[in-house]
């Protein structure tokens, strides 16, 4: 077990091979984790001691890097993107893996993706943390065409939009495919009605940073759902609430109750 430099491997669906790690306890309740938009697997729950603090916990930790991101293949084709898509491969790893049901976690695009496997496949989500993302689940999170104009720019330089230049200036720290990633940012938006929001059952955690500018109100979506609580992230800004403490002591005090231990 390397809860520190976890070892990846890849399985293939849809046409692409994808890259993963399996870590953690192999008899504990299974959390998968999917990351968020220009991050990976190790940016978003490696380095920020995510693997650690759920491997010490006793649970076997999946992530997956999406499409488009990481070790993973990288499309360029805007349709390669929808969520329903990223959902099918986070389907089809459970199912590389053997496992039936799992306890999924996403950050950002990550908790998109993670409701859109909570809606397509609802008997393979034992619970949902959602991480970075609240009502713009269903009401949409601002204008998002210049953050792929900012990573198609041929410089940082180029860029003057705010959120363009901290996305971008993210997508090179990573050595991001940023056409790909401009292909994914277009592609991946699609919104979830409220009426569906309220047919996701399973037991949910939906945490956002109270300087979180871009994810809208935690508690406006837990209200559309019949099982949710919302959590404040104090003081932590869309990028650094993923790693905060406060956020993995709700998250380990939620699995205590309905992981499945």
């Amino acid at each position: 077990m390397n809860l520190n430099t976890p070892a990846f491997s890849h399985f293939f669906h849809d046409g692409l091979k994808l890259s993963f790690f399996d870590e953690g306890d192999p008899q504990g309740p299974p959390v998968l984790l999917i990351h968020g938009f220009a991050s990976t697997a190790n940016v978003n729950w490696v380095h920020p001691g995510w693997l650690k603090t759920l491997g010490e916990a006793g649970y076997r930790v999946i992530a997956v890097d999406n499409r488009g991101h990481g070790a993973s293949d990288k499309p360029r084709d805007i349709e390669a993107y929808r969520p329903w898509a990223m959902a099918s491969d986070a389907a089809a790893l459970l199912d590389h893996l053997g496992i039936p049901e799992a306890n999924v976690m996403g950050y950002s695009m990550g908790a998109r993706v993670s409701a859109f496997l909570a809606l397509d496949h609802p008997n393979r989500v034992r619970s949902l943390v959602f991480g970075g993302l609240g009502i713009g689940m269903t009401d949409g999170v601002g204008d998002w065409d210049p953050i792929a104009d900012a990573l198609l720019a041929q410089s940082l330089d180029d860029v003057v939009h705010d959120k363009g230049r901290m996305f971008r200036t993210f997508a090179d720290q990573t050595r991001s495919d940023r056409v790909a990633l401009a292909a994914c940012i277009r592609g991946s938006r699609d919104l979830i009605a409220r009426e569906d929001m309220a047919r996701i059952t399973a037991p949910t955690l939906i945490g956002v940073g109270t300087k979180d500018d871009i994810a809208g109100s935690p508690r406006a979506l837990a209200n559309l759902m019949p099982n949710a609580r919302a959590l404040d992230i104090p003081n932590r800004d869309h990028m650094l609430a993923v790693g905060d403490r406060v956020f993995k002591k709700a998250v380990l005090d939620f699995y205590e109750e309905v992981a499945g231990r």
